[in-house]
């Protein structure tokens, strides 16, 4: 079993910056490490992935504002957001690609508010 444990979501000003982390546990090997979000209404969606060969994915949206980063030894994997918009605001949900199977887990979610 695979636990995902996610930090550092919080209430901040449009321009600012937020750093999630994610803490994966467990005995597992994993192959993916990445964040997703879901806005109220609208469905899940990726913002950024990084592969075990450090192969990265972002969102178009976040492009050039949003960093990932992976920490192997750690089994830890960051997402460095600047320059938040409003429409940012969303729950953020921690994702692992794990095993041979690649079968998905995912966090419990933190919540990321953008407002004035």
């Amino acid at each position: 079993q695979v636990q995902l444990v996610e930090s550092g979501g919080d209430l901040v000003q449009p321009g600012g910056s937020l750093r999630l982390s994610c803490v994966a546990s467990g005995r597992f090997s994993i192959y993916t490490m990445g964040w997703y979000r879901q806005a109220p209404g609208k469905q899940r969606e990726l913002v950024a992935t990084m592969t075990n060969g450090r192969t990265t994915i972002y969102a178009g949206s976040v492009k050039g504002r949003f960093t990932i980063f992976r920490d192997n030894a750690k089994n830890t994997v960051v997402l460095q957001m600047n320059s938040l918009k409003p429409e940012d605001t969303a729950v953020y949900y921690c994702n692992a690609v794990v095993g041979a199977t690649r079968s998905n887990y995912w966090g419990q979610g933190t919540q990321v508010t953008v407002s004035s």
